[in-house]
C-alpha cells in the first residue's frame, strides 16, 4: 500500500522527491575523505549522484539506505568525462514513507540527443531537476581591479560548489569568500623570475586554494581582500594540489589565467566566514608528524617574544610560544611567528581557533602556525561556545597533561596515557567503540608480523610521504607533488599481532614504529628482500618475541558495510625495567593493602 502510494509522488520544482536505488562507497582517494555514490530514481529516469562530504553522515548513521525516499534539498551538476554527475549537497530522508523495492523501470537520464551535445554542458541546479543548458551571460575577458564591478546573483544563475570543481569541470562560476591572502612572493632563478600570491576561497561545500602569477598577480592582488566575497569564473586551471604549500584538504587547486574573470559580489552575507576541521588536543598523539590540522583551545599561557636564526637562510625570525588546553585534559605548545608573534595581544583564557598548524614531534607533540595559517580569537562558532562553557564551569581548576612531558608511554600525571590496559581490559571496556577515540598504553610481546604489504612506495620529497605509482621502470609518479622520481622511498605500514597474559591483539604501525620494531628502514629491508628472501625472513624472525611498551589509539572505522575497531600504535619503546618496576610498585600501592 505504501509503495503504491509512493508511485504517485511528483517531482517538486525545487526539491524533487526521489527513490534511492543504489548506494556504495567510492574508491578511496589519496589524502581524501570517504565519498559515496548514490543512484536516485523518479520512477521514469535515474541519475548518478555523488554525496558531498557534509552529507556523508546520512550514510554512516544508517539513515540513507537502498529503497528509501529522499527529498533533494540542494544539489548541483558536474560533468566528469562527458557524463553528468549530480553533486548532492543536502537532502532529507522521508522516513515516514518507509522503504521498498525499486519502483518502475527507470531509464538512464542520458539520451542520444544529449550525447550529441556533449560539448554543450548541461547544468542541473535546484531550479530544474534535469537541468537546462548553461547560458553564457557575459563576454569572457580578464579583469583589472579598476574594471571590477559588483553583479547581482541573477547574473550568475548557475553557481558551482567548490567541492564539485575538478580537472573535468568546464565553464563554471563559483561564489566564494576570500578567507586568506598571502603577501606577494618573488623568485629569481638562472632561467626565470617572477612573482605570485595565493588566496584561500571558501563556500558552503568546501575550500580551495588559488594562485595568481606575474601578470595576473599584478591585476588581482589589489582586488582580493580578506573577508570579501567574489564571483570567479573559468577559464581557470584546475590541478592537483601541492600540499606542501597549502593548509587545505582539497585535492585540487586553481591557477588564475589571463581570461579568468573575478568580480566582487554585491551580496556579501550568504557565504560562510570560515570553515574549520578541528583536531582535539587529546587526539594529537595519533596524528602523524608534519600533518596540517586545525585546532581550538583555551589560551592558558603566553610566552615572551624571542628571536632565532634560521640555519638554512641565516635570517632572524621572531617567535612566541603559546600554551593551549581543552576539555580532553591535555595541553600543547603552539608557536606563532613573525608579525603574529610580535603583535600578539590576546588575553589569557580567551578561546582561540587556529587554521593551518603543522604537527611536530618535538617535545612529545607541538604545533606551529604556518605562514598560510590564520588565528581567530573568540570565534562565534558552536565549538568555541562549548569550550568556553566548560572552562568557566570546571576547566579553570583542572590540571592538564603536557605533551612536553610525554616522552614515553609510562608518563605520570593525570592523562589518559597513564592507563595501562591488558588486552582483556581493552576488549571488556570496548575501547574505541564510542564516538570519540580512546587512548591507552599496552605492554605486550610481538608474536607475529604480517609480511604481506609490510611497506609501500612513498614519495621521496620531504614532508610528502604519499604513495607513488610506477609508470615505467625508473619512473615513479607522485600526484600530490606533480613530479616523477627515479625511485621511491619505502615506508612501513605494518600489521603486527601482540600478546600479553590475557590475550592477543592486532595493531597497526606506521614508519616510525616500524623502524624501531624491525631495527632497520623499510627501504633497506626491501633491498635485502629483493636480493635475499631468506635474509629478509631472518630480520622478521629477529623482531618476533620482543616485548614493547606501546602507546595506542582505538577508534571505530567503517570498511564497506562493516564496522570495526582499529588499534593504531602512535609510539613504542623497549621495556625500561627500572621504570617498569616503579610503575608496578605504584600500582600495588594504589590498592591500599594494609
Amino acid at each position: 500500500m505504501l509503495c503504491a502510494s509512493a508511485t504517485n509522488l511528483k517531482i517538486a520544482e525545487r526539491e524533487p522527491i526521489v527513490q534511492c536505488v543504489q548506494i556504495k562507497p567510492l574508491p578511496p582517494q589519496p589524502n581524501g575523505q570517504e565519498r559515496y555514490r548514490a543512484v536516485f530514481s523518479d520512477i521514469y529516469n535515474y541519475v548518478q549522484t555523488m554525496l558531498a562530504t557534509q552529507a556523508n553522515h546520512f550514510v554512516t548513521d544508517g539513515i540513507l539506505r537502498k529503497g528509501c525516499f529522499v527529498r533533494l534539498k540542494s544539489f548541483q551538476a558536474n560533468a566528469v568525462k562527458g557524463k553528468k554527475i549530480l553533486i548532492v549537497l543536502d537532502l532529507e530522508v522521508l522516513t515516514e514513507l518507509g522503504e521498498c523495492e525499486k519502483i518502475g523501470d527507470p531509464k538512464p537520464l542520458e539520451s542520444k540527443a544529449e550525447d550529441d551535445e556533449k560539448n554543450q554542458p548541461t547544468t542541473i541546479s535546484t531550479n530544474g531537476f534535469y537541468g537546462t543548458k548553461a547560458q553564457n551571460t557575459r563576454a569572457q575577458g580578464s579583469i583589472r581591479p579598476e574594471q571590477a564591478r559588483p553583479l547581482s546573483t541573477s547574473a550568475h544563475a548557475t553557481i558551482y560548489p567548490i567541492e564539485a570543481i575538478s580537472p573535468y569541470s568546464h565553464k563554471w562560476t563559483i561564489k566564494a569568500r576570500c578567507t586568506s591572502k598571502s603577501n606577494i612572493k618573488t623568485w629569481h632563478h638562472s632561467n626565470s623570475e617572477g612573482k605570485l600570491f595565493s588566496v584561500n576561497l571558501l563556500d558552503d561545500s568546501g575550500e580551495i586554494r588559488a594562485t595568481a602569477f606575474n601578470e595576473q598577480c599584478d591585476m588581482l592582488y589589489d582586488l582580493f581582500q580578506e573577508g570579501s566575497v567574489y564571483y570567479i569564473s573559468s577559464p581557470c586551471r584546475v590541478q592537483i594540489a601541492k600540499k606542501q604549500f597549502s593548509n587545505l584538504s582539497n585535492d585540487y587547486e586553481l591557477t588564475f589565467e589571463k581570461d579568468t574573470i573575478v568580480e566582487k559580489a554585491e551580496d556579501q552575507h550568504d557565504v560562510p566566514q570560515i570553515r574549520f576541521n578541528f583536531t582535539s588536543i587529546g587526539d594529537l598523539q595519533s596524528v602523524e608528524k608534519d600533518t596540517t590540522i586545525d585546532v581550538i583551545g583555551i589560551l592558558k599561557d603566553v610566552g615572551e617574544t624571542t628571536q632565532i636564526t634560521s640555519k638554512t637562510t641565516n635570517k632572524p625570525y621572531e617567535k612566541r610560544e603559546l600554551t593551549l588546553v581543552d576539555n580532553t585534559g591535555f595541553s600543547v605548545r603552539l608557536t606563532v611567528w613573525g608579525s603574529t608573534a610580535t603583535n600578539f595581544n590576546v588575553m589569557p583564557e580567551s578561546v582561540v581557533a587556529f587554521k593551518g598548524v603543522k604537527v611536530s614531534d618535538f617535545g612529545g607533540r607541538s604545533l606551529s602556525l604556518l605562514s598560510s595559517g590564520t588565528m581567530t580569537v573568540d570565534p562565534d562558532i558552536e565549538e568555541a561556545h562549548k569550550l568556553k562553557g566548560w572552562y568557566d564551569a570546571q576547566g579553570r581548576s583542572d590540571t592538564f597533561t603536557s605533551y612536553a612531558s610525554m616522552s614515553s608511554a609510562s608518563t605520570t600525571g593525570n592523562g589518559r596515557l597513564d592507563q595501562y590496559k591488558t588486552i582483556a581490559q581493552i576488549r571488556e571496556e570496548q575501547l574505541g567503540m564510542s564516538e570519540d577515540a580512546d587512548f591507552f598504553s599496552l605492554k605486550a610481546t610481538i608474536i607475529y608480523i604480517k609480511q604481506d604489504n609490510v611497506s609501500y612506495p612513498a614519495c621521496p620529497s620531504q614532508g610528502c610521504n604519499k604513495k607513488v605509482t610506477e609508470l615505467d621502470p625508473g619512473q615513479w609518479r607522485c600526484e600530490r607533488c606533480d613530479k616523477t622520481y627515479p625511485r621511491p622511498e619505502y615506508r612501513y605500514i605494518m600489521l603486527i599481532n601482540v600478546s600479553d597474559h590475557t590475550g592477543q591483539l592486532w595493531l597497526s604501525c606506521f614508519d616510525e614504529v616500524g623502524r624501531l620494531v624491525m631495527g632497520t628502514t623499510a627501504d633497506h629491508l626491501m633491498e635485502i628482500k629483493a636480493e635475499d628472501e631468506k635474509a629478509a625472513g631472518e630480520i622478521f624472525q629477529e623482531a618476533h618475541c620482543r616485548m614493547w611498551n606501546f602507546r595506542c589509539k582505538a577508534k571505530t572505522d567503517h570498511f564497506g558495510d562493516q564496522q570495526r575497531v582499529r588499534y593504531q600504535v602512535s609510539s613504542a619503546k623497549p621495556i625500561g625495567y627500572s621504570e617498569e618496576a616503579s610503575r608496578l610498585a605504584d600500582l600495588i600501592r594504589s590498592y591500599n593493602i594494609e
